[in-house]
């Protein structure tokens, strides 16, 4: 059992911002933070990013932990796979600030110290229900990991959403004799060649996804709940401000968050406009059910499917922190006022890369909130 005070969780944009802001501050790798990540090397959930995304498409990558990334600089090369740029990037910004991940660390369980922790059975999440508090939010946490566990005073949560794809429930989804898939598993466009592709989901990842399909599959079908909404206007700072406060409020109501790019809108970029005048980007509304060698809707209409590729979003990665009791009744976690990352109900937790800053730049300004908030907090800059 190692003692430290903050603990970090992932090693992602928001993380290693939190990092860096823990570092600049004053405190020592080990003594005073440790960054525990789950994944082999640098680059959080970028590593896994399907093969063929390049730099030129990606949802903006904004400089990270104050470390130029130079992805924008002339002459940079916008073809590069982003699932090798952007892991290269991140192990850049450990080297430079000597951030000594510890990897792989898979955190299995975040508990009170001083208090009986509660077993996660994979059930419906502990609520708090207005009595007294389920743990004692004054004494250290206890992070167990499968690499040992660690001793901490705060906790700063980066885990993000990658390892919780999300999949919605429908009838008949059992019987498809094709492919069924998340984005996440999406191999590339050459496995889609000569199928017949229903794309289902709303945001930037099916559209992409949509568009790289299209010339190597036999036919494409863009399915969604609602309209996308398409925006020509640039995406300003102005604009993410807008979609961003639209988050904090269901986040500071205790409601689970929707994503930040569920708020924003689908830009027309020339791509897209070429998608939607080819038809491509033809959108279709949701089906009722699935059958054996497709889609069904309501009225009958039926669309044949070789595979059905779900673009249908993530959740929040915290079955870890289940033994805080954090969710409220709303089913989400009560966060503190705009750009707070603490968690109301327990001050030594910060979720950073959650609700309003689950998004490229939301992330790096959480994480450096998240680093000033628990540097405030501590008497004495541990390890320095």
């Amino acid at each position: 059992m190692e003692r430290t005070g903050v603990v970090v969780i992932g090693a992602g944009q928001a993380g290693l911002s939190a990092a860096a802001g823990l570092r600049r501050g004053g405190l020592e790798p080990g003594p005073g933070f440790v960054v525990l990540d789950g994944e082999d090397g640098p680059g959080g959930a970028w590593r896994h990013r399907w093969p063929t995304l390049r730099m030129r498409t990606v949802n903006g990558i904004h400089d990270v932990a104050g470390v130029r990334s130079g992805f924008d600089d002339p002459g940079a090369d916008p073809d590069l796979p982003a699932r090798d740029a952007v892991p290269a990037y991140f192990g850049r910004i450990e080297r430079e600030l000597d951030l000594r991940v510890v990897r792989p660390a898979h955190v299995t369980r975040v508990s009170d110290a001083g208090g009986s922790p509660v077993v996660d059975t994979g059930g419906p999440p502990a609520v708090d229900t207005g009595g007294p508090p389920a743990v004692d939010t004054a004494g250290p946490l206890v992070v167990d990991t499968d690499r040992g566990t660690w001793v901490a005073d705060h906790l700063v949560n980066a885990t993000g959403t990658w390892t919780r794809p999300f999949v919605p429930a429908y009838p008949g989804l059992a019987t498809f004799r094709g492919t069924s898939l998340h984005a996440r598993s999406y191999p590339g466009p050459q496995a889609m060649a000569g199928k017949r592709v229903v794309v289902v989901g709303g945001g930037i990842t099916a559209v992409q996804l949509l568009l790289e399909i299209a010339p190597y599959a036999a036919a494409t079908t863009w399915v969604t709940r609602r309209e996308p909404e398409w925006h020509s206007t640039p995406f300003g700072p102005e604009q993410g401000r807008a979609a961003v406060a639209l988050v904090e409020e269901r986040v500071r109501a205790g409601l689970p968050p929707r994503s930040v790019v569920g708020v924003t809108g689908l830009g027309l970029t020339p791509g897209v406009q070429a998608g939607i005048a080819s038809g491509v980007l033809a959108r279709r509304p949701m089906f009722t059910r699935v059958v054996p060698d497709g889609v069904e809707w309501s009225d009958g209409t039926r669309e044949p499917a070789d595979v059905l590729l779900w673009a249908t979003g993530w959740r929040p990665a915290l079955g870890h922190l289940a033994p805080l009791r954090l969710r409220g009744p709303g089913g989400g976690i009560v966060m503190g006022g705009p750009r707070d990352t603490g968690v109301v109900a327990d001050p030594r937790v910060h979720l950073v890369g959650y609700g309003p800053s689950a998004s490229t730049i939301g992330a790096d300004r959480a994480g450096r909130a998240a680093a000033r908030a628990v540097l405030e907090r501590l008497p004495v800059a541990a390890g320095a």
